[in-house]
């Protein structure tokens, strides 16, 4: 046996084999059609055919043949008991390129396509075990011992002697060009090497897999056309003048669809809250799309509570439960299951199918709704499974709802990113959100400054008009000085059938919850994701059939969750949570109708808010109040506020995005490896996650509990639990288990005691609350 890149059994218990040409020659056609999106088709035609050179060596054909016959995990690499094919490819590049920043680059690539993209220096190199063995730094490549193996290659001359590319890198022509573009060299690289990782994956799938239905799910989605189709379609029958903010609505989605004829680049949709921007954004994109020959539309929003109920309005065109049933039978639904792929970590998993799941590694789906954490954690990844989506990027419109919640010490090399997506890989960026921030030209002040973007169209006409005739809200402004305590706030929130109450800390919302009338409830990010999709929904029931509903909660269910009270009060924070909170009251401006307007009270809270980007929100909303009035929550605000907001920040560039992926950019040398590692828009070092015991109406956390413990952490189990997740601090993990009241169970630590988590209160840190009773191991 020899020159093989894969072995399987058939389904009759026979052997079949795919030779090395055949897999080069299938995998380099494949990622060079990717490439062509962005003009770089003959780069990723030539590491298709380098990526797998290794397997041409003695090593890796003996290791794929045994006494016993095939191995058939024989072509993963992995730990140390199979060998890197890897490397031999990117020493290839460094022996036959005489460039070496072209050796570089195609280096990168192929020594990176199993254990990810790899940096070039060793400082700070390393990771899992995995990448410790097969990561080692670029530079250190040159003394690999496959450099005398190359001429052991004969079968791949072929291979070896292909053309190197003729296309430039950003389509550099002038060399001023170089410094121009260096900043978005990383993102080239990634754009290459997610091309070849998918190519690879799905060529080794189509073989490897015996189950030919599942190949045949990929793909083969409805067009642009055709959604745009089923939008009009669908909005047209939804079109309802009797209220005049559907009124105001329907003005928004025609102003959005005739402004998408505009070129593409960045944009901004400043819409106040309740106006329809969900729905809206889409009309721009699908028209916008349309014309331009956008080939997919992703929205990315910042909270999995808000994911869940767009991704129900793009499938059903209602985020009501009792609505998508009717509209299911009446066949009178948006875009349906088969066009939307839902990407987040909380996602149920009997609510994915085989064809969801497959989308859902590559994103080959024409909508996507996911997380800013998916997107940008991608777009700045090393890993193979992170990066494998980022081609299907290329050539889209992307929605960043709720854009004024991008993360402050992430923002320079997010933007950045944005800014280099829009300029040479045909994306478009929709700013969407009430509360627009201030991102372009200068951001922040003193040391902590970058340039932000340029040249961004807003397709509201004239937002400060709009905001007027969306007033639904009278504010009272905070007395800046008196704090309330809580005490009088509870005592104030008692006279309101239907209140809502946001507070600034989980433990703001207990100390005030646990003042209020019995039945208040309680909502925070104590609970697990379960019941806390449980409590919205029920709030939203009291709501419509005019119950008497109290809410003190965090201020998790400010942003787009579609509730709608009378009153709202809440404790002093940045604007743009003001703003967020006052669109959760008279939303659907029915108040307006009887004379009358919501009321929303902005209080000082006893304490300020923690220290950090909470109270650097709270500083710069008391600068901004004393100069501005807050009552026309008008965008001039917003502008003033996150200008002060960032002026505040001390620093733009948490991972070191200049340092590690710009500062030798010019000789392609960078950090791939060290600076993804220091990306987490949700900093895990500061927090740890525990699975709690909770019995849901559908489902119980002890069920999919028992089967880990029994089962291992298989891949459907471990989805189930994601809904019982609550993120604890630190300094409260590391008390609770010291006090063994929770295990570790196949790695994932779970609720050993049953006073631990409280339904309606969530869980418990703090022994002081703990109910002796029904506290039982």
């Amino acid at each position: 046996m020899k020159d093989f890149a894969h072995v399987k059994k058939n389904e009759l218990g026979q052997w079949e084999t795919q030779t090395i040409k055949e897999h080069l020659d299938e995998t380099a056609k494949k990622a060079k059609e990717f490439a062509s999106e962005f003009g770089n088709q003959d780069w990723a035609e030539l590491v298709g055919f380098w990526h797998d050179m290794g397997k041409y060596l003695p090593d890796w054909q003996k290791h794929l043949s045994k006494a016993s016959g095939y191995d058939e995990d024989a072509h993963i690499e992995g730990y140390g008991w199979r060998p890197n094919h890897s490397t031999v490819g990117a020493v290839l590049a460094f022996s036959r390129i005489k460039n070496p920043a072209i050796a570089r680059i195609i280096a990168y690539i192929v020594a990176g396509h199993h254990a990810g993209l790899p940096d070039w220096s060793p400082d700070n190199a390393g990771g899992d075990l995995i990448n410790r063995i097969y990561s080692d730094p670029l530079s250190g490549i040159l003394n690999k011992k496959e450099f005398d193996q190359i001429n052991l290659i004969e079968q791949s001359q072929e291979f070896i002697n292909k053309n190197l590319p003729k296309s430039t890198p950003l389509n550099i022509s002038q060399p001023e060009d170089m410094e121009n573009r260096k900043e978005f060299f990383h993102l080239w690289i990634r754009m290459l090497f997610s091309c070849l990782v998918d190519a690879d994956f799905l060529n080794t799938e189509i073989f490897m897999e015996s189950d030919k239905n599942k190949i045949a799910l990929r793909g083969n989605y409805p067009t642009i056309k055709t959604l745009k189709e089923r939008f009009d379609r669908f909005m047209e029958n939804k079109k309802d003048f009797s209220e005049q903010i559907n009124k105001q609505r329907n003005i928004i989605l025609d102003t959005c669809r005739k402004k998408a004829v505009l070129s593409p680049g960045f944009f901004s949709l400043t819409v106040p809250t309740g106006g329809g921007k969900t729905l809206s954004s889409m009309a721009f994109a699908l028209e916008h799309a349309l014309k331009y020959g956008k080939q997919r539309i992703i929205m990315a929003i910042p909270y999995t509570s808000i994911i869940e109920q767009t991704a129900k309005v793009y499938k059903y065109g209602t985020d009501d439960e009792e609505k998508i049933i009717e509209s299911i039978k009446s066949g009178n639904i948006l875009f349906g299951e088969d066009s939307v792929l839902e990407h987040h970590s909380n996602i149920d998993p009997d609510k994915e199918d085989n064809k969801s799941r497959l989308a859902s590694e590559n994103w080959d789906v024409p909508i996507i709704v996911t997380t800013n954490v998916q997107l940008f954690e991608s777009l700045l990844a090393f890993r193979t499974s992170s990066c494998r989506k980022l081609h299907n990027i290329v050539n889209s419109v992307i929605i960043l709802d709720e854009a004024q919640m991008l993360p402050p010490e992430y923002l320079e090399p997010i933007l950045s990113t944005l800014r280099g997506l829009v300029k040479y890989f045909g994306v478009t960026v929709i700013l969407c959100t009430a509360t627009q921030p201030a991102l372009c030209g200068k951001i922040g002040s003193g040391l902590a400054v970058f340039e932000g973007l340029s040249n961004v169209t807003e397709i509201i006409d004239n937002p400060e008009e709009l905001a007027k005739s969306f007033k639904r809200v009278k504010i009272e402004p905070p007395n800046f000085d008196e704090r309330m305590e809580w005490p009088d706030v509870a005592k104030q929130l008692a006279q309101y059938e239907q209140v809502l109450c946001i507070v600034n800390t989980r433990q703001d919302c207990r100390d005030l919850h646990a003042l209020m009338p019995k039945d208040t409830i309680h909502l925070s990010a104590n609970m697990c994701g379960e019941e806390r999709s449980e409590i919205i929904s029920s709030v939203k029931h009291k709501l419509k059939n005019s119950e008497p509903v109290r809410v003190v909660s965090t201020q998790l269910v400010e942003a787009g969750v579609d509730i709608d009270f009378p009153v709202v009060y809440r404790a002093l924070a940045g604007m743009d949570s003001i703003a967020q909170a006052a669109g959760r009251c008279n939303r659907e401006g029915k108040l307006n109708n009887e004379g009358c307007m919501g009321k929303m009270v902005v209080f000082q809270p006893p304490k300020s808010a923690p220290t950090g980007l909470l109270r650097k929100g709270e500083d710069a909303s008391k600068s901004v109040l004393r100069n501005y009035p807050i009552h026309d929550l008008q965008p001039i605000l917003y502008t003033e506020y996150f200008k002060n907001f960032y002026g505040y920040v001390n620093n733009f560039d948490k991972p070191k995005f200049q340092e590690r992926l710009v500062k030798e950019s010019g000789e392609f040398k960078f950090q791939f490896r060290t600076f993804a590692q220091d990306v987490r828009l949700i900093d895990d070092t500061v927090q740890r996650s525990i699975i709690v015991w909770y019995q849901g109406k559908g489902n119980n956390s002890l069920t999919f509990i028992d089967y880990l413990r029994n089962k291992g952490p298989e891949r459907w189990i471990i989805r189930k639990l994601q809904r019982f997740i609550v993120n604890v601090p630190l300094p409260v993990f590391e008390k609770l288990k010291r006090g063994d009241y929770i295990e570790d169970i196949h790695g994932y630590w779970v609720q050993k005691a049953t006073g631990l988590y409280k339904p309606g209160i969530g869980l418990l840190p703090d022994s002081k609350d703990w109910d002796s009773e029904i506290f039982i191991f």
